[in-house]
């Protein structure tokens, strides 16, 4: 059977907001054939103050094509976050399914566990409108919910946020296209309080500058 390697950074940008500037990225790849894959995820943001805060995910999936535009992923996940100079990490198990959804919204959803028994869901749905040729005009929303509260991860129980962003590129070629943008992030009850306690704001917007890119 033909394999084949597949990397998409869907998201690599820089956010400007004086000291609470930040770059963003959100990078997925894969290496396989049609029914079985090897994948990996890294989702994160960093402060570009010095000694900067930051918050890492990484996953390393197995993927099973189970039915016409779905693959079925299970594996482990890898989360640190640094913030004031503390440093927590955790490891969870993923079970997740990702594929292109009727009308070609492209979905992903995944369930974590942590070896303390946490568990929390994610969900993130997106949609390409070409404006031109070259001009595409891409939605994408994510939202995070969880079970139990963990403040070290300034995680509260229940609905945690919900992040809206509108994004417009420009394709130099279908592999690269730079773009601008603005996102919406609401945190919500128990993790909106977390989020104060540490200084943060539950209601945020935020202007985008990336570039995105495949091969």
């Amino acid at each position: 059977m033909e394999r084949f390697t597949f990397v998409l950074a869907d998201v690599l940008e820089y956010r400007p907001k004086g000291d609470e500037s930040d770059f963003r990225w959100d990078i997925e790849g894969w290496h396989g054939g049609d029914y079985k894959r090897l994948w990996f995820k890294s989702e994160g943001e960093r402060n570009t103050a010095f000694k900067a805060d930051y918050d890492i995910d990484f996953q390393l999936l197995y993927g099973r094509f189970f039915r016409k535009y779905y693959d079925f992923q299970a594996g482990l996940r890898s989360e640190t976050q640094t913030f004031g100079g503390q440093n927590v990490t955790r490891v969870q198990t993923v079970v997740g399914i990702e594929g292109l959804a009727p009308y070609r919204y492209e979905v992903e959803s995944a369930l974590f566990i942590s070896h303390r028994g946490d568990v929390s869901v994610r969900f993130t749905i997106t949609k390409n409108f070409l404006v031109t040729q070259r001009v595409v005009f891409q939605p994408r929303l994510e939202t995070h919910a969880a079970v139990q509260r963990v403040e070290r991860f300034t995680t509260g129980s229940g609905l945690n946020n919900i992040e809206f962003g509108l994004r417009l590129r420009y394709e130099i070629r279908r592999e690269l296209a730079p773009y601008i943008g603005v996102s919406f992030d609401r945190s919500f009850s128990g993790t909106a309080d977390l989020v104060r306690q540490e200084g943060g704001d539950p209601r945020q917007v935020r202007f985008a500058a990336g570039v995105r890119m495949w091969f």
